[in-house]
């Protein structure tokens, strides 16, 4: 990471805090994390506001006791005798540490100042999807208490659909509806701050969404990105998929994917075609020995791609659940944060066929040299022996490479490798 953003100070300039207390909340270009404080003091200076973008390492506060002097500590650069260190970098991250939250929370709404609500009612309105900026709190000092968000999810009508909506982007329902029973739908939400004409809402970007866009836009400025597209017979993974299904025990516990299955043929094919496990450093080529898997994974707060280190130390179930795990951890917003930095990842995975998409070009995540996307399964004209023709299931496979890395025919090999591997997945080698 480079930089993150730091979304709410929740304790201003000459607050008191304890050890523990959450001071702000700040976005990096993947997930939102709370700050807790590492110390007991004064806050005695805050050296950036809200929506402010703050590299790496610089200060951006001083907790101490009063009349202590705060100059020194004003951001000013790193200078060349205090080039970071590992040993920094590890110091730095001591402050970021999540630690036990308080019996309550409170936590910035962006409408009203201050949502008080405690962790039970916060974990059920995520849960019955509803909006606790618009929740009256009935506990001490108007704080949200479960009651309340019960109360609030019998009366607030919105579409299933749409219903995370208003948590998620912090959305709240305009003055109509046009679902059907008065249920909200996407269009009738809109943001607090949100300019409106009688035919359409401008949204301002929030912060993730803004590092997205420039990363993304950065990474196919800064890349020489060309995308093949080729398809697998699918019906080997597909019957092993109902056996994994039928038979626990094979699948030793696990609910054993598609996906899960293709990743594991990208990594054999990875041993056996390693120069696109590679990171492209500007003037040389860093090609990895073992494979440290990149897994793209939708979550409230944008997309996230963490990795899963050594996978290929791993068996088929044993990487089915390392997978599903890590993608939950995204979910719940406790994911390792260096797990989510380009440079952990050797290559990455993002499967889309579960939104029945055919084909698309997924985008590198620099420095990585390969990405594959996979598409859904579709049904295709194919010659089953003896001059008959009949459909058979293939999934579709997308793989995006840096040319600066490698050329096109060994991507083109690399690829057929793959497709190699999901037409002869053998369930006796997992």
């Amino acid at each position: 990471m480079e930089s993150c953003i730091i979304s709410e100070w929740i304790k201003k300039k000459g607050d008191t805090v304890n050890e523990g207390d959450i001071i702000l909340t700040y976005e990096t270009d993947k997930a939102s994390f709370e700050l807790f404080s590492p110390v007991s003091g004064k806050i005695l200076e805050i050296f950036f506001n809200n929506g402010d973008e703050v590299p790496v390492l610089t200060n951006i506060a001083v907790i101490g006791q009063e009349g202590e002097p705060v100059d020194e500590f004003k951001p000013g650069g790193i200078s060349p005798d205090k080039t970071p260190t590992k040993e920094t970098y590890d110091s730095a991250g001591e402050i970021f540490r999540q630690t036990a939250a308080p019996a309550y929370q409170d936590l910035p709404s962006g409408i009203t100042g201050k949502i008080r609500i405690s962790p039970l009612a916060r974990k059920l309105a995520e849960k019955l999807n509803v909006p606790i900026q618009q929740i009256k709190g009935s506990g001490p000092q108007g704080r949200i208490v479960e009651k309340d968000v019960r109360n609030m999810a019998a009366s607030f009508r919105i579409s299933p659909l749409d219903a995370e909506i208003p948590v998620r982007e912090g959305t709240i329902p305009g003055q109509e509806s046009s679902g059907m029973a008065g249920k909200y739908r996407d269009e009738d939400l809109i943001a607090p701050d949100s300019k409106t004409t009688e035919d359409f809402i401008i949204k301002k970007l929030s912060n993730i969404r803004k590092i997205i866009s420039k990363n993304m836009h950065a990474s196919l400025q800064n890349s020489a990105q060309l995308t093949h597209h080729t398809s697998a017979d699918a019906r080997k993974i597909l019957e092993y998929r109902r056996i994994f299904k039928a038979d626990t025990e094979k699948a030793k516990g696990e609910n054993i994917t598609i996906n899960d299955m293709v990743c594991y043929a990208v990594i054999k094919a990875l041993k056996i075609k390693p120069e696109i496990n590679s990171h492209f450093l500007g003037d040389s080529i860093k090609t990895f020995y073992r494979i440290h898997l990149g897994i793209a994974v939708d979550t409230e707060r944008g997309l996230m791609v963490p990795a899963l280190r050594n996978a290929d130390e791993y068996q088929l179930p044993e990487l089915s659940h390392a997978l599903k795990s890590l993608a939950d951890q995204c979910r719940k917003g406790n994911v390792n944060p260096e797990l989510l930095a380009g440079t952990a990842a050797s290559f990455t995975v993002s499967n889309l066929g579960i939104y029945g998409v055919e084909m698309f070009t997924p985008v590198l995540y620099p420095p990585q040299a390969g990405i594959l996307g996979v598409n859904t399964i579709i049904h295709r004209p194919a010659d089953l022996g003896n001059g008959v023709i009949g459909f058979i299931p293939v999934i579709g496979l997308s793989l995006t490479y840096d040319h600066r890395v490698i050329d096109g025919a060994p991507a083109s090999v690399f690829l057929k490798e793959i497709r190699d591997q999901i037409e002869t997945f053998d369930i006796e080698t997992v």
